[in-house]
Parts: structure tokens; C-alpha cells; sequence
């Protein structure tokens, strides 16, 4: 949608989004539970802060290979019963988690949970652009983003608070039950909600599915684009714990709250989205967005109270979702018969780039410093806003009807 059309209104959705977004709420209760714990994990089993984040990157390389078997699964079988199985995945894998007797089997178990985890978020966002046209689509999924956050924000903050009384054990046994439970939950609500399932389609539909998305040439600036976000912005999470620790501030409740503040970004731009989008049009949210993500990092960069660390990951969270949203819509018009695929390969690229940035920015704290690694983080982002501004156009899908 371009500036100057018709502002987008919440009214006339479908009732079943509601049901949606408490899928993604449950799944992304766990997508960032360690980060405020890490220093814990990496205490009782003796290895540093940088090969614990590896927990990060193995929950994000997961959730990002299996996203092509995903979409294909979805758009072959049906999205909901797919998302449902996967949910109980990620809550039994949460459950084993927290009795973990070594590094590696923890370590199993979180590749077990990105699985989980990503048969969710991007089936529930290919359901969410099923049930709207596009002209109410970026509001819609911004409700189904709403859930995903809130989960996040819970997720992150009761981590913390249960990692100071239960320790990190305590957090995974704590979130698995509860995603479990949401499963059964989810699972009446979408019986009760009568979703349709798309019919069955075919291998032979699913490659011609693949031609149509990368004939578009939107295509390849969503993909790339998404996973330099994840890279530069979800790479930075698992190193905020023990930047709050250099600053003498230990306590796990505080670093869950800093995180979350990414969380509650991601509200407010949900609740801003409808004002937002007629006043910027897509590529003025793609530049703010991403020039708001890069002004925070350089402020996290300083080492400010967390009082202030957490209103930067607010303030980084709204741009990061201002411009994020934009991407998801391009993605979810690349193809109307294989938009399951389309979107799950979105999240393969956006997990592919939170696998690398732990990682990258590991090697950029230790051999640069904190000051110019995520300096250069900012300089990417803000040129990614303008090349997207640029590069992306409305297209309409080779096999649109």
C-alpha cells in the first residue's frame, strides 16, 4: 500500500486471527527464555558467555532449515494441524530442557524447540494473509505480530523473574508446561473457529510455487534484507546480559526487563501501524524504521543505565517492526498458491541472519570492541532502509488470479 490511499481499518477482520495470534503468543514464550539466564547456563557447565549464546544461534539455525520443509508440509497437509503438533514439540522439548545433565544435551533439546518453534510464527502469518485481502493485510498481521510480541515481552521478563527463584532449569520447566497447555488451547479454539484448510496441492504445484516467488524480483531484497535484520538487531540479545553484568548490574529479572523492552516496541508498533502506514507510505516506514533501529544501537553501545538500555530496546524494537512489517507484506504477495512457502522462506533468511549474528558479533566484541561493532551494525541498518525504499515495488504474483 502506497501513501495517499485508503487507511487500512481494524474493523471486518476474522474473529479466527485472534486465534492465530495466541498461536504465535505461545510459541514465542520461549524464543528468547534464555537469553537473561545465559550467564547462569554458562556457570553450571563451565564454558564462557560466548559459547552459551551458541544457544541462540542453534534455536535460530533450526527454526531456519527446516522452514522450506515447513511451508512445503503446510501448503501440502493443511497449516493448522501442522502448527498445533509443532507447538507440543516446543513445549516437551522446553520440558527435557530443564532436566539436561550436560551442555550437550541442553543443547539437543533447543534444537528440538527451534523446530517447534518454527513450524508457528510463519505458518501463522501465511493463515493471517489467507483470511484478508491486501488491503487489510499489514493491519492484520500486526495483530498476529502482537501476539508473538507479547509472548516475547512475557517470555524475556519471567525468565528473568523465575531464573532469580527457580534458577535457569526452573525458566525452561516453567515455559514448557504453559506452552503445552497453550497447545490444547489453540487446538480447541481452531475447531471452534472453523478455519478453512486449503486443499491439497501437489509436489509438481510446489516447484512451480518456487518459480513464481523467485521470478519476482521482490524476492530477493525481502530475503536479503531480512537476514541482515537478523543479523545486525536479534544477533546483538544473547551479548545484553553480560553487558548490564560489565556494568555491574547482575540480576536476572533486570536483564529479562531490557530484553523485553524489544517486546513492547513491537506492541506499540502495533498499535501505531494504521497512523503510521497512510502518513509514510511503505518506503518512508522502511527508511524510519530502520534509522530508528540504528540510532539505538549506537545509544546501547555507550553502556547507559538499564534504565536507559531498556527504553533504547523500546524505542529499537518499534523502528525494527516498523520496517520489519513492511518486508512481510512484500513476502506474503510473492505468491498467492504457495504463500506458506513464500512466508516460511522469509523466516528461514530472518533465522539464517539471528544464526550468524551471535556469531558475528562475537568475533566483533572480541577482536574490535563494543563501540565499533555495533556502530557498524547501524551503518548497515540505515543503508538497508534506503536500498529497500529503493528497491521494493508493488508487484503483483505471476499467479495471481
Amino acid at each position: 500500500m502506497q501513501q495517499g490511499e485508503a487507511r487500512p481499518h481494524d474493523h471486518g477482520l476474522p474473529a479466527a486471527l485472534y486465534v492465530i495470534a495466541g498461536a504465535s503468543f505461545a510459541a514465542a514464550l520461549s524464543a528468547r527464555a534464555l537469553d537473561p539466564v545465559l550467564p547462569h547456563v554458562a556457570e553450571d557447565f563451565g564454558v564462557s558467555i560466548a559459547t552459551a549464546a551458541g544457544f541462540a544461534a542453534v534455536f535460530a539455525f533450526t527454526f531456519s532449515i527446516i522452514q522450506p520443509i515447513i511451508g512445503a508440509a503446510a501448503d501440502l497437509f493443511g497449516k493448522t494441524r501442522l502448527m498445533i503438533g509443532c507447538l507440543a514439540l516446543l513445549g516437551l522439548a522446553n520440558i527435557l530442557g530443564a532436566f539436561s545433565t550436560s551442555f550437550s544435551v541442553l543443547f539437543a533439546t533447543r534444537i528440538l524447540a527451534g523446530i517447534g518453534s518454527g513450524g508457528v510464527f510463519p505458518v501463522a502469518l501465511s493463515l493471517t494473509s489467507d483470511l484478508v485481502g491486501p488491503d487489510k493485510r499489514q493491519v492484520a498481521i500486526s495483530r498476529t505480530l502482537a501476539g508473538a510480541m507479547t509472548g516475547n515481552l512475557l517470555g524475556a521478563s519471567a525468565s528473568g523473574l523465575i531464573g532469580d527463584f527457580l534458577g535457569w532449569r526452573g525458566v525452561l520447566a516453567v515455559l514448557g508446561v504453559l506452552v503445552i497447555v497453550a497447545s490444547i488451547a489453540v487446538a480447541a479454539g481452531f475447531h471452534g473457529a472453523k478455519v478453512k484448510h486449503p486443499p491439497k496441492t501437489s509436489l509438481s504445484a510446489l516447484k512451480a510455487g518456487y518459480r513464481t516467488i523467485f521470478t519476482n524480483p521482490n524476492a530477493y531484497v525481502c530475503y536479503s534484507a531480512v537476514f541482515i535484520e537478523g543479523c545486525c538487531v536479534l544477533g546483538l540479545f544473547p551479548y545484553i546480559a553480560s553487558f548490564l553484568f560489565e556494568l555491574g548490574q547482575t540480576s536476572l529479572s533486570i536483564a529479562g526487563l531490557v530484553i523485553a523492552g524489544f517486546a513492547v516496541g513491537g506492541l506499540f508498533y502495533t498499535l501505531t501501524v494504521s497512523r503510521l502506514l497512510p502518513r509514510l507510505g511503505m518506503k518512508g516506514m522502511m527508511i524510519a524504521g530502520m534509522t530508528l533501529v540504528a540510532s539505538q544501537l549506537i545509544a546501547v553501545a555507550f553502556g547507559p543505565r538499564w534504565e536507559v538500555q531498556a527504553l533504547n530496546l523500546v524505542v529499537m524494537g518499534w523502528g525494527f517492526y516498523i520496517a520489519h512489517g513492511c518486508l512481510q507484506v512484500f513476502a506474503s504477495e510473492l505468491s498467492v498458491e504457495a504463500r506458506a512457502t513464500a512466508l516460511s522462506l522469509h523466516s528461514f533468511f530472518f533465522f539464517m541472519g539471528q544464526t550468524v549474528g551471535p556469531l558475528a558479533y562475537g568475533f566483533g566484541l572480541h577482536h574490535a570492541g563494543k563501540m565499533p561493532t555495533l556502530f557498524a551494525s547501524a551503518v548497515i541498518m540505515v543503508v538497508l532502509g534506503f536500498v529497500c525504499a529503493r528497491l521494493l515495488k508493488q508487484r503483483a504474483p505471476a499467479d495471481a488470479r
